[in-house]
Formats: structure tokens, C-alpha cells, sequence
């Protein structure tokens, strides 16, 4: 293989890696919005994927080596993307969002490491060198999802105070009741 097609694939990969993360926060972003706050359904999912975790490693207890630890990290990687999702969604905050960007990541890279174990020599040396290049762009990716999310809940906070402030001054023309009135539904409408 070529140095040139060799970095194409290299390069390939860390999109590809990349291009998975971006998704897993779009898909996250969805899944805040329909789950927020909503403890019993994340309890249920941690459960779900609990007892599907336990199997799946049952799986591998047929395999042997490398294959053995291989198919762990694969369950390993099942599981804590469904927690993890299950979790920022719950939370629905950037913070979570990101934790859980970082921990499939980190799990995606043990698994990848694990996967290096089948390699020698330089191979596995290369091997180990995108893994971790795929993962340092990961966590790259989680932080700009993280300072988004910031960015975009800061741009609506200030959006909000705004239209409330403006909703208050309307309210300042009116006298008695109908300025009490006025004023408990701009708090009202504005969460305030």
C-alpha cells in the first residue's frame, strides 16, 4: 500500500469517526427533545441495555483471545451509547450532550485498540495511531457540540429577556388590575 492511499484511508477513517460523532449529536439533540426530563424513561433504557449488555458479553464467552475481548468492547460500545444517549437526554443540557459524545468515544477506542491486537509490527502501530487520531477528533467534535449548545442556550436566554422586557414595557401603559393582569401573563409566557 502507498503512503498517499494509505493516508486517504487514514483520512477516510477519521471522517468517517467524525462524520459518526456529528451524527450521534444530531441524533442525541432529538432524542433530548422528546425525552427531556423524563426519568422513568431513562430508567427503563438503563435497565433495557443493562440486560442486554450482560447477554451480549454471554456472547462472548464462546470466542476465545483477541476475538474474546473484541466482542466485549463491542458490547461495551452498544452499551454505553445507549446509556449515555439515555442520559444527556434525560439531562438535556450541552454538558450531558458532550459526556456523552466523550464516553462512546472512549469506548470506540477501546474497541479500536482491541481491534489492533489482531495486527504486528507496523500495522498495529498504525493502527493504534488512527485509532487515537479518530479519537482526539471525536472529543475535538464534542467540544465544539459543547460550545454550540452553549452558544445556542445563551442566544435564546438573551432572545427571551428581550422579548420579557419588551412584553413588561407594554405593560407599563396600562394602570390596576389590567397592568397586574398584563404583568403575571409576560411572567407567565416568559417563565419568569
Amino acid at each position: 500500500m502507498t503512503k498517499t492511499s494509505h493516508f486517504a484511508r487514514t483520512a477516510l477513517q477519521s471522517l468517517a469517526f467524525a462524520s459518526g460523532a456529528l451524527f450521534l449529536a444530531s441524533a442525541a439533540q432529538a432524542d433530548m427533545h422528546a425525552n427531556k426530563g423524563n426519568k422513568q424513561a431513562y430508567e427503563q433504557t438503563k435497565a433495557e441495555a443493562k440486560v442486554k449488555y450482560d447477554a451480549d458479553k454471554d456472547k462472548c464467552k464462546s470466542l476465545s483471545g483477541n476475538a474474546a475481548d473484541v466482542c466485549k468492547a463491542e458490547a461495551k460500545v452498544q452499551h454505553v451509547s445507549t446509556v449515555s444517549k439515555a442520559e444527556a437526554a434525560y439531562k438535556n443540557t450541552p454538558k450531558a450532550t458532550f459526556d456523552a459524545h466523550k464516553d462512546i468515544a472512549a469506548a470506540q477506542y477501546d474497541l479500536a485498540k482491541e481491534k489492533c491486537d489482531d495486527k504486528t509490527g507496523n500495522d498495529k502501530d498504525v493502527c493504534k495511531k488512527e485509532a487515537e487520531a479518530a479519537y482526539t477528533a471525536a472529543k475535538a467534535d464534542a467540544e465544539v457540540q459543547l460550545k454550540t449548545g452553549k452558544a445556542v442556550n445563551h442566544a435564546a436566554e438573551e432572545k427571551l429577556d428581550a422579548k420579557y422586557a419588551a412584553a413588561k414595557e407594554k405593560c407599563d401603559a396600562l394602570k390596576g388590575d389590567a397592568k397586574d393582569a398584563c404583568q403575571a401573563k409576560a411572567k407567565a409566557d416568559f417563565v419568569k
